[in-house]
């Protein structure tokens, strides 16, 4: 007999050992059942992942190129009133930098306001993204403005 009470067994258990062994085998059988619930996790996380990776493919460069065209106009701001750029000049301009970035923008879609150094350019278009079981439409909205210094 030993401090605690309890006996040891010839395998070199003690009895609560042996007993928290037995519970847990129990618990074991009867988590049989739930099996594969991991494996389904994986699964539904795998897929999940695949997923946002292809709409990622789909959707970044439509906005990369959204942010490029954004910077154009704002460049096309900044420098439109030292150059003295009339209306239909900007708007020109514009319309360049937006079929040089893929824009589907027409000359009706870019509204630009210029006078007394003062110029405002806002293009408004939409793009639909093709995700296989939706279509996405994503509207832009790209709005720069320059603010003379006097």
């Amino acid at each position: 007999m030993y401090r605690s009470g309890q006996f040891r067994s010839v395998a070199g258990f003690r009895e609560s050992d042996r007993d928290t062994f037995l519970a847990r085998q129990e618990q074991l059988a009867a988590g049989s059942s739930q099996r594969g619930g991991s494996r389904l996790k994986l699964v539904s996380f795998i897929a999940f992942a695949l997923f946002a990776i292809y709409v990622g493919v789909k959707v970044i460069p439509l906005l990369v190129n959204n942010m490029q065209f954004q910077d154009a106009i704002e460049s096309t701001a900044r420098f439109a009133s030292v150059n003295r750029q009339s209306v239909d000049d900007i708007r020109t301009t514009v319309l360049k930098e937006a079929q040089n970035d893929d824009i589907p923008v027409t000359a009706e879609d870019i509204h630009v306001k210029g006078d007394m150094g003062h110029v405002e350019i806002a293009a408004d278009y939409s793009v639909t993204v093709n995700l296989g079981v939706y279509q996405w439409t994503i509207n832009f909205h790209p709005y720069a403005k320059n603010n003379p210094i006097i």
